[in-house]
């Protein structure tokens, strides 16, 4: 019998001892959680305004959830995609029938879901008579993953560092600047890969004439248009589909995080040509597809798109950036440069260097979970459930700690 540790400290010292440092944690061990708040192992609660770096949809410990889970532990876990199962099925369907898509296929992440879409994109180049285009436009500040084709995908040199020589195949345009785009185009180009919101490059949500240009582009020339919207689908910005604010359907869609529900499961989705183009033995996954992934995404999806869930997300989400305008952009014009977002991905972008200062008063001060990226980007990704009175809860923390800080 294993023997638990009794405290946080035993926890964090154990995990200092025995985890791999690839991560820089915050020292908290959470112990459970409930909808959008969680405990740590010595009973102190917090607002989650992380949600699992945007994972958490439906927040913790939903009742649907924790109904599902039972429900499939008593059946079936994984059974490979040598066979049918229902779940996967359910889930293909309501994603089909609620998008511009024709066909699903499943992944583990997020980073594997744009490999699949990077694979799609060159191979369909092939279908289609053209060998010679390989290429993948992507953004910079962009974020598709770890592996190391997505790592090369994504366009910042903090994730390329250490790992070259990278895989061929990226060029990186300028986001919302479609001329930039229009200028990396040869006959070499296979695809044009983006996120509509781009959530660790700083929360920058696209153009509508961006996107439109990006699809009229890729028209002209008989290529891919990709999106990678493994953070800002599955509800996040009071869509199903970020793009779907834009009026702009893509040819393929990457999607994960909150569709699973804390459990790991992605998606690529697709239509036209490119829902034909991966053919059996051209790409696959052991784990991706299975029943128990598949019965949480079903159920997801289900409470979100039938239960208020992304009409709360959209509804409170302009609540708070109304609030953080007349909070934080009042109280510290100086401070702040921009307050931007869409659904529940919003971001305060500072002038000062960093804003980590303020991450940590509002954890030590007010018990308030939020993280930083792009170095000075406040960023809130927290559950899709969470109210206008939790909202008033974080602005009213993050107000706390730039006065704190003299800012």
């Amino acid at each position: 019998m294993i023997e638990l540790f009794k405290t946080n400290q035993e926890v964090i010292e154990a995990g200092d001892k025995y985890l791999y440092p690839n991560h820089v944690r915050m020292p908290i061990s959470m112990e459970r959680g409930e909808g959008c708040w969680v405990f740590d192992k010595d009973g102190n609660k917090y607002l989650d305004y992380v949600g699992g770096i945007a994972v958490n949809g439906l927040g913790h410990c939903h009742p649907r959830i924790q109904q599902c889970l039972r429900e499939r532990a008593e059946t079936i876990l994984h059974c490979s995609n040598y066979f049918y199962n229902e779940p996967a099925v359910q889930t293909a369907k309501l994603i089909v029938e609620n998008s511009c898509f024709e066909k699903v296929l499943f992944a583990n992440s997020g980073a594997e879901a744009n490999e699949g879409q990077i694979k799609l994109a060159r191979k369909y180049a092939k279908d289609h008579g053209h060998p010679e285009r390989y290429v993948v436009i992507t953004m910079k500040k962009s974020f598709h993953g770890r592996t190391l084709a997505t790592c090369t995908a994504t366009g910042q040199y903090g994730v390329h560092r250490y790992f070259e020589p990278l895989p061929d195949g990226f060029r990186y345009a300028e986001f919302n600047n479609l001329d930039s785009v229009k200028m990396l185009m040869d006959e070499y180009v296979c695809a044009i890969l983006t996120e509509p919101v781009q959530g660790e490059g700083g929360v920058n949500p696209a153009t509508p004439e961006f996107l439109k240009g990006l699809r009229d582009l890729c028209d002209e020339k008989g290529i891919l248009l990709m999106f990678d919207e493994v953070q800002v689908g599955s509800g996040r910005t009071g869509k199903l589909f970020a793009h779907q604010n834009y009026g702009v359907e893509p040819d393929t869609c990457s999607m994960a995080k909150a569709l699973g529900s804390g459990v790991p499961i992605a998606a690529v989705c697709a239509r036209g040509d490119a829902a034909r183009t991966l053919t059996p033995g051209t790409h696959g996954s052991t784990f991706a597809g299975g029943p128990l992934a598949c019965a949480l995404a079903m159920t997801t999806l289900d409470v979100m798109l039938n239960e208020g869930v992304i009409d709360n997300c959209a509804k409170v989400g302009e609540y708070f950036r109304k609030r953080a305008h007349e909070v934080i952009e009042k109280n510290h014009p100086d401070a702040v440069k921009e307050i931007r977002g869409l659904g529940l991905i919003n971001g305060i972008q500072l002038t000062k260097e960093s804003g980590k200062p303020v991450v940590d008063l509002c954890f030590e001060d007010n018990k308030v979970l939020i993280n930083c990226t792009a170095g000075n980007v406040l960023r809130f990704i927290p559950p899709l459930v969470t109210t206008e009175e939790e909202v008033d809860i974080v602005i009213n923390a993050v107000d706390a700690a730039m006065t704190k800080l003299g800012w």
